[in-house]
């Protein structure tokens, strides 16, 4: 049975490995490796350490579905609402750009349900905490090393962690990728930005109309959500929780300041934007080093195989685009690029 390790428990890496789990022709050995102490990545979801039913989504808000996509990856939604994971965004959000056709969806138990789900569907073993420092070539397999605990070994690798990551690699493949493959690499720009989750008392009531809004006169805030507003989520028994983007120049000037300074001068802002907010009971502070694609390598065909024999291919929304569509196109050119050497 063929060792399958994935790097990366965000949406491109749990996809891949559900999709392995439900396409390829022989049954494998899935595992798959995060560095985080959760799923999601960029579609991660806090949760209030003093009510856990209380959450707030740190990456992305909301998913959009464009009449093209509506059609190509139509099974992808159906199962996601069919599940309950998705469902309609109903909720005002001030400020959205709606082209013809869109259609957005939130998740009711936060956007990390979206990646968990996969992940179960994958039925893999999944280890957080394992952050890959090495990958050397061995008798013609991979051997992984991480920061903690001993090297192990796998028939394939799919590596889907931010591009520059992948960069920092250490070992034998340092040496195996092309020119011509580095240079692919390092073509690919990301924007940065903070996020900043608070999670209030039960009963505390912040009066806006809107659930989320678009900010464009602010130079530290670009997006707000009263997030179980955003998820049309109500109760007497768990406080609301509220969201809060950076704008990327912000996060540009500030990206290697203390998190507790940066928290602070993001609260300064949002209480100019909404004065007279309750102090939160619980505060999240999320840097995004690499939030968005803004460039990505061209002909990379969703996705970048590196080595042939071992097996070792590259994919997420560095080859693709940084949306739910971008992440389920690269996870379907890994599965074809794969489906041979299983």
């Amino acid at each position: 049975m063929a060792r399958v390790l994935i790097v990366g428990a965000g949406l491109t890496g749990s996809l891949c490995a559900a999709l392995l789990r439900k396409e390829t022709p022989r049954p494998v050995h899935l595992t798959v490796w995060e560095e985080a102490g959760d799923s999601g990545g960029r579609m991660a979801t806090a949760r209030s350490p003093c009510n856990p039913q209380s959450t707030v989504d740190l990456g992305a808000q909301y998913i959009t579905r464009t009449p093209h996509y509506a059609k190509k990856h139509q099974s992808f939604y159906d199962e996601l609402l069919a599940h309950g994971i998705l469902k309609p965004l109903t909720s005002p959000i001030e400020g959205m750009v709606m082209k013809e056709g869109d259609c957005n969806f939130v998740a009711p138990q936060g956007l990390s349900s979206v990646v968990k789900h996969y992940l179960k569907e994958s039925g893999a073993e999944v280890s957080f905490r394992h952050r890959v420092t090495q990958i050397n070539l061995r008798n013609d397999k991979w051997e992984v090393s991480k920061e903690r605990g001993s090297p192990e070994r796998f028939d394939i690798v799919v590596l889907t962690m931010p591009v520059p990551q992948i960069l920092q690699l250490r070992g034998d493949i340092a040496n195996l990728i092309s020119e011509c493959q580095r240079q692919q690499l390092e073509s690919v720009r990301y924007s940065s930005r903070y996020s900043l989750g608070l999670f209030y008392e039960a009963g505390t009531k912040i009066d806006v109309p809107w659930a989320g809004q678009y900010i464009t006169s602010n130079p530290c805030t670009r997006f707000i959500s009263i997030d179980n507003k955003k998820r049309n989520i109500e109760s007497s028994e768990v406080g609301p929780s509220l969201v809060v983007h950076t704008t990327v120049p912000f996060a540009v000037t500030y990206l290697e300041h203390s998190t507790e300074d940066v928290q602070e001068l993001i609260y300064q802002q949002l209480e100019s934007i909404l004065p007279g907010l309750r102090q939160p009971v619980v505060t999240k502070c999320q840097k995004w080093r690499y939030s968005q694609v803004i460039s990505a390598p061209a002909n990379s065909h969703g996705q970048l195989t590196l080595h042939r024999e071992p097996f070792l291919v590259c994919g997420g929304d560095g080859f693709t685009q940084s949306n739910f569509d971008g992440c389920v196109s690269s996870a379907l050119c890994v599965l074809e690029a794969l489906k041979n050497q299983i």
